[in-house]
């Protein structure tokens, strides 16, 4: 079953959630997982992947925006509602949906911050994932 953690950061600014997805998917990479970023748009991936290249000065994220017939895929991918043809573990999820594919991930990340809007739509999700049995685990972010 997939494991779920809720990020709560303690923040209203629209840049603080796809600057600790990056932080979160370099993590993650280092580790050695694979990770798809699921955003809500075209431009929400773009933005992404930009970020991923210029969030800090001392990494390297090798990533790239999703596209099924792609025949090298980097560790991370970063797509918008699409189910990945690939083999990812952990799932990010930045869109106030939940994506209908995160079954297939044995972790999904939600990451909130303190803007009303993805907070009501976080807790619409949340309740979702308690209802289907899910084990939910909460972390509040702080800085």
């Amino acid at each position: 079953m997939t494991r779920i953690d809720f990020y709560i950061l303690q923040g209203q600014d629209a840049g603080i959630r796809p600057l600790f997805a990056c932080r979160l998917a370099e993590k993650a990479y280092r580790q050695g997982h694979a990770v798809y970023i699921n955003t809500g748009s075209s431009a929400q991936s773009n933005y992404m992947d930009q970020l991923l290249w210029t969030f800090s000065p001392d990494s390297f994220v090798p990533h790239s925006v999703y596209m099924p017939d792609q025949d090298a895929k980097p560790p991370v991918l970063i797509g918008h509602s699409e189910d990945p043809d690939t083999k990812c573990d952990v799932l990010l999820n930045l869109d106030n949906e939940i994506p209908g594919f995160f079954g297939q991930f044995s972790r999904l990340t939600e990451i909130v911050d303190q803007q009303s809007e993805r907070k009501q739509a976080a807790r619409k999700r949340y309740k979702y994932y308690m209802e289907q049995g899910y084990q939910i685990n909460s972390h509040e972010i702080n800085g």
